[in-house]
This record gives structure tokens, C-alpha cells and sequence, in this order.
């Protein structure tokens, strides 16, 4: 072994592809039993592998760029072309998001461990970083310990999201205590709280469909679930980044329809109607007709229908969050992800300083970001 790669997730298990393939001596350790499980857990929905898109508007939702070399490097036409070397065929949904025609993830999984295996990889389970060992790193394994001193390293991590599956962020102060900034974690792609009301409890688990969430200046068409805590889903992550950070959020519940002619529709109905049968009448869902008696009885119907503001309480929890915003800092490596404070160790995926939302965006930076530091990593040290 000459190279060593932490971590079983797609960052970790790209970069020890690209190692082997340079024709290093790969070792890659796992904390769990076995690799991929945030991978897996990804794909029980269906697995978003990336986006069809432009590569300007695809790269600009990273909020980093000085990640864009590594994302123009394997953006998402490599992924779709990889996704077909390992014998999975993938299809682009009507919103451009991109998915193997298995859906699941566990099929492209298990192709991917078949060629890294081939490539001469060697998996370890259950051997968990403790951290750093003098020039070395030590790992629990079983009851003892075991110190590894490879020439390169590259740390595949994960943020601090999903600890039971493995991304704890235990290893941020191992890391600062060698000099490497790293910026605090947050949650992002996560749901937020609302103090319902009774009544609300017969709407707790379904889906807000058809609205339009106004956050600032921006509108995004989407959808959401009522949780027993709060609200959470795809329309709402697409927009959590600016409600984690202050922004109120507000609904359109007729997001097709001119405030001007929802106007109309209502002074054409008979006065004295109840406010339910008001919305009723213009269509609205039983659940957007919950949301409006929740929060919309003190304002004229219409600014309820096309502004209803949703009062939030708080963030969930960051274990709870899809990812994380924050990590190893951009100052602390270099161009090929190599720890300026730790030469000979790199670090790649949700480790790193980036944030993105769902559609095919985590994928596809983790996967690239593996495949730049495991490149870089194949051509430095001994």
C-alpha cells in the first residue's frame, strides 16, 4: 500500500478509482461495516446521479468557484458517460435531473466495487480514523489500534450530517489542530419549523403541490410536505440556504393566475361567503385551504392566495440536513486539494467548503472532487 483513502463514500470511492488507475497500491478504510451508505440512502427515492444543464448554470449553484476546475473536469456529461461504463444505462427526467434507468443505487454500486477490485483496491470496514499519529494516522480496529503510514492520503470524510451513517464530522479538530481552516458546518437541503396549530394535524404528511415559494427576490416553482415539526421536501431545500440565513418565506398558492384576475374571481362571488368556501371556489387544495385558516385570516383573501406568509421557528437540526454548508476552507489547499498545512494528505467531497442543492448537484461535486484530489493525489509523494 502506498496510498491511502479514508472514507467509502462517492468522493472516497472516486478517488481510490483514479489512484489505482495511476498504478498505486490502494487501501481505501471505512468506518462502517460497509461503504456507500449515504450513496444507497440517496438512491432509495431514486438515485439523482446529476443535472442536464448548461455547465455555467450547473456550476454557478455551487456557490464556490474556485471548485469549477475540478467540476469542468467531470461535469455532468462525464457522469452520464461513466454511469454507462459501469453498465447503467441512465435517462433525463422532464426537469433535467438524471437518473440510472435501475433508479436504485445499489445496482451502480455494485458494478463500481466490481471494477475497483480489479483495479487492485483494498477495502477495509470498520476501520475508523482517530486521527493523527505523528506522521502517520491511526485507526481503531476491533479492540486495538493500527497506524498507517502511506506516501499520499486523501480524506473522504463526508460533513457532519447523517452521523449514523457515517458523516460525523469528528474529524474537524484533528484537522484544525494541524493549522487546516475549516469553516463551521450548517445545514443545508433541510426542513424548518412551524408551531401548528391543532386543526393543522389532519394535513401532518402531505404535500403542498402547485405553489410557487417566494424567499427575497426570488420565486421557485416546487413542492413541500407538512411534518408534525414543520415543513420539508424538495421545493422547500431548493430555497433553504437563504431561509437558514434570515429570509422570510411566503406562498403563492396560484402561482398561474394574475393577482389581477384572482381579484376578479373574488368579486364576482356573493358576499357574506364563508372564507373556505372563498378559496374553494378558486380552486385552492384542502391543504392550501389549511395553510390560509392557519395563517392567512388577518390579511385581504388575496394577499393570503398569492403572498401567504409562513412564519418559521428554526432550522432543523444538522443530522437532520440532506448536506452541509461549510468545511475545509478553499485558503487551506491547494489547486489539487492537497492540505497546505499537511502535505502528502488531501481532502475531497462534503468535507470541503461548498454547498449545493438537491437535483443531482451533491452527486455530481462529490464525484468530481474525488476524481481531481485522487488525480493530483497519484501524482505527488513517492
Amino acid at each position: 500500500m502506498d496510498a491511502l483513502v479514508v472514507g467509502g463514500g462517492p468522493a472516497g470511492l472516486m478517488a481510490a478509482q483514479e489512484l489505482a488507475l495511476a498504478g498505486r497500491r490502494v487501501v481505501l478504510c471505512e468506518a462502517k461495516a460497509s461503504v456507500g451508505r449515504k450513496f444507497l440512502m440517496a438512491g432509495k427515492s431514486g438515485l439523482n446521479i446529476t443535472k442536464d444543464q448548461p455547465f455555467g448554470a450547473f456550476v454557478g449553484t455551487f456557490g464556490a468557484v474556485w471548485l469549477e476546475p475540478a467540476l469542468r473536469a467531470f461535469g455532468p456529461d462525464a457522469v452520464v458517460h461513466w454511469c454507462r461504463e459501469l453498465g447503467q444505462e441512465v435517462f433525463v427526467g422532464s426537469s433535467g435531473r438524471v437518473f440510472p434507468v435501475a433508479m436504485k443505487a445499489s445496482p451502480l454500486l455494485r458494478s463500481w466495487l466490481a471494477r475497483l477490485a480489479g483495479l487492485g483496491v483494498e477495502v477495509r470496514t470498520r476501520w475508523r480514523w482517530d486521527g493523527f499519529d505523528g506522521e502517520g494516522l491511526r485507526f481503531l480496529v476491533g479492540d486495538g489500534v493500527q497506524v498507517l503510514r502511506p506516501a499520499v492520503t486523501v480524506l473522504a470524510l463526508g460533513g457532519a450530517s447523517w452521523a449514523r451513517l457515517g458523516s460525523d464530522g469528528a474529524w474537524v479538530p484533528w484537522l484544525t489542530a494541524r493549522g487546516v481552516g475549516v469553516a463551521a458546518f450548517r445545514p443545508a437541503n433541510v426542513g424548518f419549523e412551524v408551531a401548528w396549530s391543532a386543526h393543522m394535524a389532519r394535513f401532518f404528511g402531505v404535500a403542498v403541490k402547485g405553489c410557487a415559494l417566494l424567499v427575497g427576490d426570488r420565486r421557485e416553482r416546487g413542492e413541500f410536505v407538512i411534518s408534525t415539526r414543520g415543513i420539508e421536501g424538495g421545493g422547500i431545500y431548493a430555497v433553504s440556504a437563504a431561509l437558514r440565513d434570515g429570509a422570510g418565506l411566503a406562498l403563492d398558492l396560484m402561482p398561474d393566475v394574475a393577482e389581477s384576475e384572482v381579484v376578479a374571481r373574488l368579486g364576482r362571488m356573493r358576499a357574506g361567503e364563508t372564507l373556505a368556501n372563498r378559496l374553494r371556489k378558486l380552486g385552492i387544495s384542502p391543504v392550501g385551504i389549511g395553510l390560509v385558516m392557519e395563517f392567512g385570516r388577518a390579511v385581504p383573501v388575496v394577499d393570503a392566495v398569492k403572498r401567504l406568509a409562513i412564519p418559521l421557528t428554526g432550522t432543523r437540526p444538522l443530522d437532520e440536513a440532506i448536506s452541509v454548508a461549510g468545511g475545509v476552507r478553499a485558503a487551506s489547499v491547494t489547486a489539487g486539494l492537497e492540505l497546505r498545512a499537511v502535505p502528502g494528505v488531501f481532502v475531497c467531497g462534503e468535507m470541503l467548503d461548498w454547498e449545493a442543492p438537491t437535483g443531482g448537484y451533491l452527486l455530481t461535486g462529490c464525484l468530481a472532487t474525488g476524481r481531481w484530489a485522487g488525480r493530483a493525489a497519484a501524482g505527488s509523494g513517492a
